[in-house]
């Protein structure tokens, strides 16, 4: 795993933001940190423990102060901003604020990118933060297939050639979604939660052995393919073997470890005559019912009188 970075211009398209001045074009400017920054203490005069890297957004209380102090005293407090060359200085509810001459003037001199937006503030660190939190996530490929079945994001592992793919398009055409075939990138985006996407490259392309590459958003629509999903269950396809024990009853819990995060995890064999479709279908129904603090085989040892025996 890397350092990821993300451009002021994907910023800019996925958030409500104007460009007021830029020293170079937006997708050469990028942000290495998902943290953002109101520079209130910094304007005040404390400089410790100031990030440079992370973006600095003023609000109403940033605005207010710098326009209570003398015009010397506003320049002085600017220029020690802008100085530091933070990735960007972002002016929060352009109808009621405006930027300070000072401002412009202080961008050009340091190169420093000055935006605007029209939300308040706290509405646009909570867009900032959700995107950055995407794009700069930990993250790892899997060669695997991407579903959501029934709302559940299902990432299918198996050998190759054990059959993911068409089982996938089988998904599909019962009305589910496809999100990744083959290369599935998976990233961190908190320490509980797992997000599935598609390189760009090849989304919404499968591949079936004997047919060839097929793109499942033109054949089946766009109402057939996601751009990317939670992941909530890893299913791993394995040739069946008579000699191991599989899952019979669902008491015991399995999970499969992602980048630090423990997904619920089952195995399920392939033979022939097996609709996998369909148990696939029954094990979304059945995580979502976990999720929700429902085991239907506790409840049957509840019935049996075997209840003792789960512990």
């Amino acid at each position: 795993m890397g350092t990821f970075n993300v451009s002021l211009k994907t910023l800019t398209d996925r958030v409500s933001m104007e460009v007021v001045y830029t020293p170079k074009e937006l997708d050469q400017i990028c942000v290495e940190i998902a943290e953002v920054n109101r520079p209130g203490l910094f304007l005040a005069g404390y400089y410790d423990y100031f990030d440079k890297l992370r973006l600095q957004i003023m609000g109403l209380a940033e605005m207010n102060f710098l326009s209570g102090l003398s015009a010397e005293k506003r320049y002085e407090a600017l220029d020690q901003l802008f100085r530091q060359q933070p990735p960007a200085v972002i002016v929060c509810r352009s109808e009621e604020l405006t930027p300070f001459p000072e401002m412009q003037e202080l961008a050009q001199k340091h190169g420093v990118a000055l935006l605007r937006s029209n939300e308040t503030t706290c509405t646009l660190m909570g867009s900032l933060i959700s995107v950055l939190n995407l794009e700069l996530a930990p993250r790892i490929t899997r060669h695997g297939v991407l579903v959501e079945v029934y709302g559940e994001g299902i990432l299918i592992l198996g050998d190759s050639g054990i059959g993911k793919s068409e089982l996938a398009i089988e998904l599909v055409k019962r009305g589910h979604r496809l999100v990744a075939d083959d290369a599935v990138e998976l990233r961190k985006v908190s320490n509980r939660q797992i997000m599935g996407t598609a390189p760009e490259n090849i989304r919404h392309f499968i591949e079936l052995r004997g047919i060839g590459i097929i793109n499942v958003a033109r054949v089946y629509g766009v109402g057939a393919v996601k751009l990317s999903e939670s992941l909530d269950l890893v299913v791993q396809l394995e040739t069946w073997d008579p000699t191991k024990n599989y899952q019979r009853t669902g008491l015991e819990n399995e999970y499969y470890d992602i980048l630090g995060v423990s997904i619920p995890s089952t195995s399920i064999p392939v033979s022939p005559g097996r609709n996998l479709a369909v148990v696939l279908e029954t094990a979304a129904i059945n995580n979502r019912q976990k999720k929700m603090g429902y085991n239907a085989a506790r409840e049957l040892l509840i019935r049996l009188g075997l209840d003792d025996k789960m512990d």
